[in-house]
């Protein structure tokens, strides 16, 4: 049977990856991907898996022309370049979902300071500010006039945006506190007060964010999103609920699996999509406004500990198979099925 190689980090999907291949004697190593010997490495290898992430900065530097590399030699990759090309840049994004003619909130890109400030001075609000980067509502603002707006805006072209505050990571942390009251969460806090006064060096390798500015407008009436996860010609859907006193969904950590609150309209979207961008894995966040779904980001990646109670999936063809399943599982299987089906 052909080798897989698993770049592992430990959190990631790699930890299921390797197990999984354990269980079905699937030949495996471990890589590192951000070797300068990789592809060396990958020498007796068929596939690689890669969970690579938005908070590693050697990750984004050189995951998708590394991905790129290895596929022209003929090695399988989860991701592909094709899922992940546009991973973590929302402004990528947006031109992607619009040259697609997905159904998304409007959102606007600005690459010129004058040309921004013009326009906040005459859009109406609110509107969201968002980075090009990051996850679980991170970096997200609800504007509500032209002075916030215009105060975003110069910082974005002068001394930009840490791609991660510390501050608002320790303002998380309080928030998972008051929402769980757990000693766990108790714990978090203390951890976040050491993290804000003292630098995460990985973290912290991250590059500013500066030198554009975007917006998206403000969906009204929302007490939730629901986000569709497609692997392969599978379905998973979760309805997350938005926070107390908040605009925000995407962390919330208030999620419900009944499939039953999952509408029709955004597996069929997300299907569609998952095909058109020949992407092996894609997550959609959707919002409503006037019932029509709305795309607000797209993503390959996901925390998968989060599905698990999922009572299953729909098939591409709309059919429901119940049970408990790891994402990560289907993501091996479809990358060697896909090699079989290319012999």
């Amino acid at each position: 049977m052909k080798k897989i190689a698993i770049h592992n980090r430990p959190g990631s999907f790699s930890d299921r990856w390797m197990v999984y291949c354990r269980q079905k004697n699937i030949p495996y190593k471990t890589v590192d991907c951000h070797s300068s010997d990789i592809i060396e490495e990958l020498a007796d290898c068929s596939f690689l898996m890669w969970n690579w992430s938005q908070t590693y900065a050697e990750d984004m530097l050189i995951a998708p022309g590394l991905i790129k590399a290895v596929e022209s030699m003929g090695v399988q990759v989860f991701p592909s370049f094709e899922t992940c090309w546009h991973f973590d840049d929302k402004v990528t994004q947006k031109y992607l979902l619009e040259a697609l003619g997905v159904p998304m909130v409007k959102s606007y890109v600005f690459l010129d300071r004058a040309k921004a400030l013009k326009w906040a001075r005459k859009t109406e609000y609110p509107k969201v500010f968002k980075l090009r980067s990051g996850a679980g509502s991170t970096n997200v603002i609800l504007v509500n006039d032209v002075n916030k707006a215009e105060n975003l805006i110069n910082k974005a072209f002068s001394i930009g945006f840490s791609p991660v505050s510390r501050w608002n990571a320790l303002s998380e942390r309080w928030w998972q506190f008051r929402r769980d009251k757990t000693l766990i969460s108790f714990f978090n806090i203390s951890r976040g007060v050491f993290r804000a006064l003292i630098k995460n060096p990985i973290l912290e390798r991250l590059p500013v964010q500066k030198n554009y500015a975007y917006f998206q407008d403000f969906i009204p009436d929302n007490d939730s999103d629901i986000r569709v996860i497609v692997i392969g010609e599978r379905a998973f859907g979760i309805k997350r609920m938005v926070r107390t006193g908040d605009f925000r969904a995407s962390g919330s950590g208030e999620i419900l699996y009944d499939p039953e609150m999952i509408p029709e309209e955004c597996i069929r979207l997300t299907f569609d999509l998952a095909k058109k961008t020949e992407s092996q894995s894609l997550a959609l966040d959707f919002v409503f406004l006037e019932s029509k779904p709305l795309v607000v980001e797209m993503s390959y990646a996901f925390a998968s500990h989060g599905y698990l109670p999922c009572p299953g999936y729909w098939k591409n063809d709309m059919t429901w198979a119940g049970g408990s399943f790891y994402l990560e599982d289907f993501m091996i299987d479809d990358l060697i099925m896909s090699s079989v089906e290319r012999n």
